[in-house]
């Protein structure tokens, strides 16, 4: 649903799309740019007053304080908590995985506040921990898959996945960033693709597990803008050997080893505001060989098509290709849809992935894989949210002895 105001000689328009907010105010190619999960985009989208299924809001009075918080200090923050449970149906190994994360993040303008030319400090830090022996990320070591059935709910503990300075340039069509950088907050993004809030399979996710390495709280920096009203380009470099778990380590993995991945972007949106829904882009990266990973270097090309449709449908066609590179896949191809009969109350997603293993990865004369994830997100009330999920896995790759694995999940995240 696209809704356009004019107040005050300015054009605010806000698009609300399968449970997706975002918000412009003239030209911002710091939010246009930003990922589905990026804190620019999740702290505009908890914002929001969402439609829920039981109508309870028991977070007005702290949302107030947090809106004067801002107005006082131009820190903008945010908290959430998030669980994952899985339990599949066949398993070699465990047959049941679950994590929770906390998280704390924000923005605050520190330069220039509140012109297009102003400067912020971005920070998102958490602590990922398991309830089972094996987190929902590892998986699908468990199942013989050969991917990763959920990217982000691990036991990692202690992280900072997010610590750079945000410079918004040339008016407002321009945005770099400089410091501890998440690689998928700005690369082959579509409105489906956070872990969090969407798909829990990488298959459906940033690069469609053929981007080798993706890291996060790796040491960077990124620079991205818009070329005409409707053409951009992103690219950005960045420490392969990145950790979030000890971030200070990358100024030394980066300078000193300066093995790095590197990423540059074209797409093409039907409008700025609209970039997550209306969207073609080709996607270009490379990442050198890792020596404490033991990872060869390696390059690929992915590429992604979306478009609304009657204002609560997105179909979509997203794939990619990997030359080594330590990539899960080396080819893969997903397509599906996502709907949304109400914005913002209920996101409906479903699709549909071919894959082939990456050689270098697992080894040779593997079979190729066929995966299906359907989800229905669900807002109970305000600042609470459900996924009930599905994953079908035929022919996992690593699995001799199942030819099909059914994987039950539940999502939760509460926001405030």
């Amino acid at each position: 649903m696209t809704d356009l105001n004019e107040k005050a000689g300015r054009a605010v328009v806000a698009v609300s799309l399968l449970g997706f907010t975002a918000i412009a105010e003239g030209q911002d190619a710091a939010k246009s740019l930003a990922g589905p999960d990026a804190v620019t985009t999740r702290l505009a989208e908890d914002a929001q007053d969402k439609p829920d299924l039981l109508n309870i809001d028991k977070q007005a009075g702290f949302a107030d304080w947090k809106k004067q918080f801002k107005e006082k200090t131009e820190l903008d923050f945010g908290i959430d908590y998030n669980s994952l449970g899985f339990a599949a149906t066949e398993s070699p190994g465990d047959d049941t995985a679950a994590s929770g994360a906390f998280r704390v993040f924000g923005e605050w303008e520190l330069l220039r506040r509140g012109t297009p030319n102003s400067g912020s400090l971005i920070f998102k830090v958490e602590n990922r921990h398991a309830y089972t022996d094996v987190a929902p990320s590892a998986f699908g070591n468990e199942l013989g898959y050969a991917g990763l059935p959920s990217s982000v709910f691990s036991d990692q503990g202690w992280r900072a996945t997010h610590l750079f300075w945000q410079q918004r340039f040339a008016e407002g069509r321009g945005v770099s960033y400089l410091g501890f950088l998440d690689i998928t907050d700005y690369t082959d993004i579509y409105a489906l693709a956070s872990p969090w809030t969407g798909f829990s399979n990488l298959a459906f996710q940033t690069g469609s597990g053929t981007i080798g390495g993706l890291p996060d709280g790796a040491f960077g920096t990124m620079l991205g803008g818009f070329l005409t009203d409707n053409l951009y380009l992103v690219g950005s470099i960045a420490d392969a050997n990145g950790d979030a778990t000890d971030p200070w380590g990358g100024f030394d993995t980066f300078f000193n080893d300066f093995e790095t991945f590197k990423s540059a972007e074209i797409g093409w949106t039907t409008e700025q505001e609209e970039l997550f829904l209306n969207n073609a882009h080709v996607t270009f990266w490379q990442i050198d060989e890792r020596s404490a990973a033991g990872t060869p270097d390696g390059w690929g090309v992915n590429f992604s098509l979306s478009a609304s449709i009657g204002a609560a449908w997105l179909p979509y066609i997203r794939g990619g290709w990997a030359d080594d590179g330590g990539s899960l896949y080396q080819a893969s191809i997903s397509s599906g849809f996502g709907y949304s009969r109400r914005p913002g109350q209920s996101m409906l997603g479903l699709g549909l992935n071919w894959s082939r293993p990456n050689e270098s990865t697992y080894g040779s004369d593997l079979d190729d894989q066929f995966t299906i994830e359907l989800f229905q997100q669900l807002q109970l009330s305000e600042g609470i949210e459900i996924t009930p999920s599905l994953q079908y896995i035929i022919d996992p790759a690593l699995n001799p002895t199942d030819d099909s694995i059914v994987l039950f999940g539940l999502r939760v995240r509460a926001a405030f």
